[in-house]
């Protein structure tokens, strides 16, 4: 994925968290836009934020295995619209 795309859900206002999906079949969920980094080379991802808001481990993934961001609302994955064949 682009990460400009990226960014661009990053960056929403209000920030709405999003459950970030890699082609190893892994996701990560992004409940504050402060524990996702975006470099050229890797983007960083906070884990398991405890009470004091700083996480517990990092995720370092390589944009290009990102394959779809998701919103999460309510602590459940956003359903996805299927089209009439």
């Amino acid at each position: 994925m682009r990460l400009n795309e990226i960014r661009t859900h990053l960056h929403k206002h209000p920030f709405i968290p999003i459950r970030v999906f890699v082609s190893d079949g892994s996701h990560y969920d992004v409940q504050h836009p402060d524990f996702m980094l975006l470099s050229r080379a890797e983007v960083v991802i906070g884990l398991n934020a405890g009470a004091d808001q700083f996480p517990e481990r990092n995720a370092y993934i390589d944009p290009i295995h990102i394959t779809r961001i998701e919103p999460i609302r309510n602590g459940q994955r956003a359903r996805r619209l299927r089209r009439p064949a």
